[in-house]
C-alpha cells in the first residue's frame, strides 16, 4: 500500500506541476466579476485567481459600473439578477460609457445566469452567455473562444 500511495503522490505532484506550467503560459487577465451571491463570488474568484488571473468583485450592477469606469478589464463576468442595478442595465451603461472612449475598445462581457433569456443578454450588449450552474473549468473555454488567453 505504501508504494501505491507513493506512486499516486508522485503522479499527483506531476499533474499539479503541469497545471502550474499551463497557467504560466496563459495570458493573465484582469476580470470584473459582478455577482451578488457570496458563495459564487468566493468559488469563482478563487478558481480564477488560482489559475493566475486578477479578479475584482462587484456585488451589484451599480458597483460594477463604478469599478468598470475606474479600471481597465479584459473581461466582465456579469450576473443578471442583482440588487440595485441588474446586469442587463449595467451592461447597457457600460456600453454607453465605452462609446465615449477615444480608443473605442469593446470589453468582452459574459452573462452568468440561471434564468435570463440568452437573446435578451445579447440585445443588451453582452458578448456571451454562461448558464448557471457552470463548471469553473469552463471559463478557460470561454476565454479561449474570445481569444483572451
Amino acid at each position: 500500500m505504501g508504494k501505491l500511495n507513493e506512486l499516486i503522490s508522485v503522479n499527483y505532484n506531476k499533474f499539479c506541476l503541469l497545471k502550474n506550467i499551463e497557467a504560466l503560459k496563459m495570458k493573465r487577465l484582469r476580470i470584473l466579476l459582478a455577482e451578488d451571491d457570496t458563495m459564487i463570488q468566493r468559488l469563482t474568484s478563487y478558481y480564477l485567481r488560482r489559475i493566475g488571473h486578477i479578479v475584482d468583485i462587484a456585488c451589484n450592477g451599480h458597483e460594477a459600473l463604478i469599478k468598470f469606469r475606474s479600471h481597465h478589464y479584459d473581461v466582465v463576468l456579469m450576473d443578471i439578477q442583482m440588487p440595485e442595478m441588474d446586469g442587463i442595465e449595467a451592461v447597457k451603461e457600460i456600453r454607453k460609457f465605452e462609446t465615449n472612449l477615444r480608443d473605442k475598445v469593446k470589453t468582452i462581457i459574459i452573462a452568468l445566469t440561471t434564468t435570463a433569456n440568452k437573446q435578451e443578454c445579447i440585445d443588451a450588449g453582452m458578448d456571451g452567455y454562461a448558464q448557471k450552474p457552470f463548471k469553473l473549468e469552463d471559463f478557460n473555454k470561454l476565454f479561449e473562444n474570445y481569444k483572451l488567453i
